[in-house]
């Protein structure tokens, strides 16, 4: 047991299983490919159908070595659930999650350990974001149902109901085409419209999407302090075991 954990564990394993997810998902974008499933359909599908197999093979060596404490790895169950939507019938209603099969490719996060400590500080920060999110759509809504009460009239295309007009403030906060393509027009009509227009990008883009950022920053560099502070951990208990054991050594040549 001992040593097919070590096995699975070991970097050459984790190399060749890498080297398998970028084969997948070069095969995987083929099959988008009329030509070249034109020219050798079959030869990608099984190529696709080989790399299933050792994925499979892997969860199978994975949970033989590690027992029940692989379930307890939120990253082996989304290596699980990946793998496991490519054995969903290809034909019915459920053909369309066949697409799903691209998610594979996501498991290249849980091989490097430097993207694995991205999305885990993105995970952390969830709940600072979700206060984030909750000033964004107050914002949002107050900014709609003026900018509906303002424009509805002479712009109906972009502000005629609120449902437009938080439209058209997401399009303006992204900065795509806002000030020629939206704010320019109004303001030949309206023209204080850009005091309406100008606050609302301050306090969107870049202040709370900035906010946004910060916090993601932040829960980043935590996560990565806390991966530094055990592996610091690790290696004092290793470097204390080695002592200990020179010191029962030293005991045993004494006596």
């Amino acid at each position: 047991m001992n040593t097919l954990r070590a096995f699975v564990s070991s970097d050459a394993f984790n190399r060749f299983i890498v080297a398998v997810i970028v084969v997948n998902a070069i095969t995987l974008g083929l099959e988008t490919v009329p030509a070249a499933m034109r020219a050798a359909g079959g030869l990608i599908l099984l190529i696709d159908l080989v790399c299933l197999s050792i994925f499979t093979a892997e969860l199978a060596l994975k949970i033989a070595a590690h027992g029940p404490r692989f379930f307890r790895s939120g990253w082996n169950w989304f290596d699980l659930i990946v793998v496991a939507v490519a054995y969903i019938p290809g034909n019915g209603g459920l053909s369309v999650l066949r697409a799903l099969r691209i998610l594979r490719v996501l498991r290249l996060v849980s091989a490097f350990p430097r993207l694995r400590r991205v999305v885990e500080g993105f995970f952390s920060a969830l709940p600072g974001m979700a206060s984030v999110f909750l000033l964004m759509a107050l914002i949002f809504y107050m900014a709609s149902v003026m900018a509906t009460k303002f424009f509805a009239a002479t712009h109906p295309e972009w502000f005629g109901d609120i449902g437009r007009s938080a439209y058209s403030l997401f399009q303006i906060m992204t900065l795509e085409s806002w000030s020629m393509g939206i704010v320019r027009p109004i303001m030949e009509i309206h023209p204080w419209a850009w005091a309406f227009f100008v606050p609302f990008i301050l306090a969107t883009t870049f202040a709370v999407v900035n906010l946004l950022v910060g916090l993601i920053v932040n829960s980043m560099q935590d996560a990565h302090g806390a991966e530094e502070a055990e592996a610091t951990d690790a290696y004092r208990d290793e470097v204390l075991d080695r002592l200990k054991a020179i010191e029962a050594r030293l005991d045993r040549d004494g006596r």
